[in-house]
């Protein structure tokens, strides 16, 4: 009886094609984590890692002792919540309605212009939107002053800030987003098209019965491993955008880090933070993987 081939000796061009960015991922992302010493230390930078005092899981019970952590964690989940809800429904609308049209040069000049936002940094994008959204001499409250609306202070009112991170994070991804739906939309066979156009279907029941199944796999494949990013609210958009008047509902726990980490140097605690979240991280993605096995048939290999 002929022995099956090792599996390995099918897929090695894959694992050797993967082997550069290991490489690089091994010695700027594994090597660097003896840092984590630094949550179960008292931790002093003259001393190094190996001369700071140890105080065991200390900085955990500390950190759920404060009053501030729930409040953090909530901003978190829900601010990353909505980013992946909305996130996910908007390049699937996009994709839909610009594969309505027919002309193709309308076609490629949308497709760059929603592309576009996705490839500019928070840093810049932050300071266009400080402008535009400004309460005095914002683009959109004169727009809105034309209509007899009072200016939003969309920056700077609790209320106004999170729906501003949810819609501005929106509107800079979901073009690029949109990629793949476009993908999956060119893979749908045009017979299916046509059988439904001599059924008598028309462009909403297409939509309806050809479309939308076409890229459903698709659809859910993206929203399970989005899971995993529930603990990531934007550190850049958010440390560009926020201050001291919406510190209470718009502070996560990448800018609590960076405030306890690097600007009062409590870098246990700060650590102990980032340790404890990247381990959630972790057990999200490999949970979301499994659930892609299972629901979606999609693996690495």
């Amino acid at each position: 009886m002929k022995l099956k081939p090792i599996k390995w000796k099918q897929t090695w061009q894959l694992h050797a094609m993967m082997l550069p960015g290991m490489l690089f991922i091994l010695v700027f992302a594994y090597l660097p984590m003896v840092g984590i010493t630094i949550a179960f230390q008292d931790f002093n930078p003259t001393k190094g890692f190996f001369g700071s005092p140890w105080l065991g899981l200390d900085h955990f019970k500390y950190m759920l002792e404060l009053p501030d952590t729930y409040r953090i964690v909530k901003n978190t989940v829900l601010i990353a919540g909505l980013k992946i809800f909305f996130g996910f429904l908007a390049p699937i609308v996009f994709a839909l309605l610009l594969n309505e049209l027919k002309l193709k040069l309308w076609k490629r000049g949308i497709q760059t212009f929603v592309y576009f936002p996705h490839f500019v940094s928070w840093v810049i994008m932050g300071g266009i939107l400080v402008n535009i959204l400004s309460r005095n001499e914002g683009a959109v409250n004169r727009l809105l002053a034309s209509f007899g609306v009072e200016p939003v202070f969309f920056l700077g009112d609790p209320g106004w800030f999170r729906a501003t991170l949810i819609v501005t994070d929106v509107l800079k991804e979901f073009g690029f987003g949109a990629i793949i739906y476009l993908a999956a939309l060119s893979g749908i066979n045009p017979a299916l098209y046509e059988a439904a156009v001599i059924d008598g279907a028309g462009r909403f029941k297409q939509t309806l019965h050809v479309t939308l199944p076409g890229i459903m796999h698709v659809a859910v494949l993206l929203g399970i491993l989005s899971i995993g990013n529930i603990l990531n609210a934007g550190f850049d958009q958010i440390f560009n955008l926020y201050n001291y008047l919406v510190l209470d509902s718009a502070e996560i726990i990448d800018t609590w880090v960076y405030s306890m980490g690097l600007l009062q140097a409590q870098y246990g605690l700060a650590t102990a933070v980032g340790l404890l979240k990247s381990v959630v991280a972790f057990v999200l993605i490999a949970g979301s993987y499994r659930l892609a096995v299972k629901l979606a048939n999609y693996r690495i290999f």
